[in-house]
């Protein structure tokens, strides 16, 4: 049985200020937590799951964090998950230690401007897997890849895609080596950049688009030619868009 203090403890992890002091954060849902549990990137702190879950469990997850996992009930997991129907298990996971430096050759790197929308944020990370870009640059206003609804909608893949929180402006200008392209209502046809190898995409936020200053380092303007009437792409979308034309 979960005292009030633990699930207390638990239930604060939906909150980045707590996520940043305790260092950890959380995973719903068995396929997210089987997926991190079995990427071993992140350390496993705890697991809680319905027996059901238990019993199915794969059997390397049993034999490798038998001591990490608690029974609950119904009840007991419906208060510790995020989601109003909590799905056999909740897990809690160490965050990343810092990665090694970023190798930019022969790679497409992401550089996000205030994306704040959480679920275009762990959209964006799902799609860059699938793509196989592996390193995405956050503005410290961006949505944090820690919070649930990211975790969840990345599906697992925050495991295998990199993602470094700090100022694009000064990280931009120590690599200049690589040309910047600029997602933009106004720009060059993406058609015309189909195969490349190489390169920083600089993606900005949902309403506004990309601050003066970053969008100065873009030797390219990019655009997704539009055919109908509506204003503006979801950025979660004209990342996919860009990023299948680029590695077409």
């Amino acid at each position: 049985m979960l005292s009030k203090a633990i699930i207390k403890d638990i239930q604060s992890l939906q909150h980045k200020k707590f996520r940043d002091e305790s260092n950890a954060f959380l995973a719903e849902g068995p396929k997210v937590v089987k997926e991190l549990l079995l990427s071993g990137v992140f350390k496993c702190k705890m697991v809680y799951a319905l027996a059901d879950w238990i019993n199915n469990a794969d059997k390397k997850l049993s034999d490798t964090f038998i001591d990490k996992v608690q029974l609950v009930t119904p009840e007991e997991l419906e208060k510790i998950a995020n989601y109003s129907t909590p799905n056999q298990v909740v897990a809690i996971f160490e965050k990343r230690k810092e990665s090694a430096p970023i190798d930019l050759k022969d790679q497409i790197t992401l550089v996000l401007d205030n994306i704040q929308d959480p679920g275009n944020l762990g959209t964006i990370i799902r799609t860059s897997d699938w793509f196989g870009v592996k390193n995405i640059i956050c503005s410290k206003n961006t949505a944090d890849l820690y919070n649930s609804k990211v975790v969840q909608s990345t599906m697992a893949s925050l495991a295998r895609v990199n993602l470094y929180y700090t100022d694009p402006v000064e990280w931009l200008k120590k690599n200049k080596e690589v040309k910047v392209f600029a997602a933009s209502l106004l720009g060059e046809p993406l058609k015309n950049f189909r195969g490349t190898k190489e390169a920083i995409l600089l993606i900005g936020n949902e309403a506004n688009g990309l601050s003066e200053e970053i969008q100065s380092f873009a030797i390219h303007d990019i655009t997704i030619p539009r055919n109908g009437v509506a204003e503006s792409l979801n950025a979660a979308i004209a990342t996919a868009i860009i990023l299948y034309e680029l590695k077409n």
